[in-house]
């Protein structure tokens, strides 16, 4: 694209400096007179939006200013991110996203650089890619939803957008890929929230979701497109709802390098958070009681990540690993006797013939039960986790693994002062959102967070740099156990996971774990004579580049 005018710049948010254009930037770019004379630094400007940032009362107001500064000038917005991680990173995606979600068709102001397909309207597919390639064919990334399996909140259509743009922002906070190499893309495939089908001002198809026949059918040209067009690129697919979601993977898993981070991401941090819980409590996990509270898209894809851990640390065959796991859906503890089980349900559905003379409708029952080692929420119930359950689990397991991860906070099965106060300090405790620490008896516990951020940046950073063919169980294994390496556990009340202020060097020996494992799986398509320099070298650092 040729620049001719000074508001060429203004206007290129990968080009805007805003005040840091320098004279003879203003001078050669045509921006004297369309800028206030003071030069500033990129430290001078990153104060000023801290400042702003700071006398905004609400959450989704900070967002909102964030995602302001992201569509005029993406190099300061990666700078002052970066910057403040800790406490930005909730701002622009996990808990404050879910917010810009619900009022994203009332908010709405400019696309965020997102394409918008159309599934209605298939003959429009080629197009819609043309268009977006012409401005920029090298994209490395893209990030896919189709809104209907937002976090914890449901179907929001095409206000799902956000949670693309979102998920790719951390991927460049946290490992470095190039803001003009990532592509966030909606599908709009419909909606089934009459909410929005009866708002005014919803700016998606207001029609019902496609069949599955119809959906699969465009899915499968909307791949077919979208490597034709963007042929280096991982798909990384997000938050669709729990059917499409197995069935696109299972598709297309082994076929294209592609990646669907609610179901593998989860389950690999999942896997993090448990390896460091066995590094306390020593049950190794092969003698460990799994209940999975939470049958849907991150459960089903909990129990596959875990089970590949223990079938890859024993040997076991599947069907016998899948006896450690319990997955409780809504009606109590999954079993094959039940009706309209999803794929994924049906291969950890316990024999109802073995349960017919014992409860399990509810958790508690199931607890009683089994006497699991761990409990794991993703179930979005909140407060599922009564303080008669955890006593009960108490009582049979001297260091039970307890980890609540629905978020947003409102939606956690329990709160980490609470499981610390009715283990009396036993509970090794991750939680899905960040957790202040908690005092007791003289120990100060900091809660890890299981946050998929920790992981999945550093996973497509791996896979990136070795062009790899597929993302493989091995790599996702490998990403797993970098994550759990980053922290030392042997302080009383030490986190189990990293700290999101560490973001960066984790994702970092996430990539590099992750670009081992393809070359040794022999699945990648470039050499590298050295991977680590290779990684280091693919981080991008947000910081202005000269006339």
């Amino acid at each position: 694209m040729t620049l001719k005018t000074g508001f060429d710049y203004l206007n290129n948010p990968l080009l805007n400096k805003g005040t840091a254009f320098s004279k003879e930037e203003r001078l050669t770019y045509r921006l004297n007179g369309l800028l206030p004379p003071m030069i500033e630094t990129l430290e001078q400007q990153a104060i000023r939006i801290e400042h702003q940032i700071e006398h905004l009362e609400t959450a989704l107001h900070k967002h909102q200013l964030l995602t302001n500064l992201y569509n005029e000038n993406r190099t300061l917005y990666y700078y002052v991110v970066t910057k403040n991680v800790t406490d930005y990173l909730p701002l622009i995606y996990t808990p404050t996203i879910g917010d810009a979600v619900i009022n994203y068709h009332q908010d709405y102001n400019s696309p965020d650089e997102a394409m918008f397909i159309d599934a209605f309207a298939p003959e429009t597919l080629h197009t819609s890619l043309k268009n977006y390639a012409e401005n920029n064919p090298n994209i490395d990334m893209i990030v896919i939803t189709d809104g209907e399996g937002v976090l914890g909140i449901g179907d929001w259509g095409i206000n799902g957008v956000k949670i693309a743009v979102g998920k790719l922002a951390v991927y460049t906070v946290a490992a470095g890929l190039a803001p003009d190499r990532v592509l966030p893309v909606i599908i709009d495939a419909g909606t089934s929230n009459k909410m929005l089908l009866d708002d005014p001002r919803y700016l998606g198809n207001k029609r019902p979701r496609l069949s599955e026949a119809e959906y699969d059918t465009f899915i499968a040209q909307f791949v077919d497109a979208m490597k034709a067009t963007f042929p280096k690129a991982i798909l990384h697919w997000e938050d669709f709802g729990r059917a499409n979601a197995s069935r696109i993977l299972q598709n297309y898993r082994d076929k294209i390098c592609t990646f669907n981070d609610d179901i593998q991401g989860t389950g690999a941090m999942v896997v993090a958070a448990v390896l460091a819980t066995i590094n306390v409590s020593h049950i190794p996990l092969h003698d460990q009681k799994v209940i999975i509270f939470g049958a849907g898209t991150a459960g089903i894809g909990i129990a596959d990540q875990l089970s590949s851990e223990l079938m890859r640390e024993t040997g076991l065959p599947f069907e016998e690993a899948k006896k450690h796991f319990y997955l409780v859906d809504r009606h109590g503890l999954v079993v094959d006797n039940m009706t309209d089980l999803t794929t994924g349900q049906k291969k950890y559905a316990h024999a109802h013939s073995e349960w017919t003379n014992v409860k399990t409708e509810t958790l508690e029952q199931l607890v009683e039960a089994v006497h699991p080692t761990m409990l794991i929420g993703c179930s979005g119930v909140t407060g599922a986790f009564k303080e008669s359950i955890i006593r009960k689990m108490a009582e049979h397991t001297d260091r039970p693994a307890i980890l609540p991860l629905s978020n947003p906070t409102k939606l956690a099965e329990a709160t980490a002062k609470d499981l610390i106060n009715w283990t009396n300090g036993k509970a090794l405790i991750v939680t899905g959102s960040p957790s202040a620490p908690v005092g007791f008896e003289g120990i100060t516990y900091e809660i890890g967070q299981a946050n998929n951020a920790l992981l999945y940046p550093g996973l497509g950073l791996g896979a990136l740099v070795t062009r790899s063919k597929y993302i493989t169980d091995g790599m996702l294994a490998a990403a797993s156990k970098a994550v759990a390496n980053q922290v030392t556990t042997n302080r009383p009340g030490a986190a189990l996971l990293p700290h999101v202020s560490t973001l960066r060097e984790t994702s970092r020996q996430v990539a590099i774990a992750v670009a081992n494992q393809a070359i040794q799986e022999g699945i990648q398509q470039v050499e590298l004579k050295n991977v680590t320099t290779t990684v280091e070298q693919e981080m991008w650092q947000p910081a202005y580049k000269g006339v």
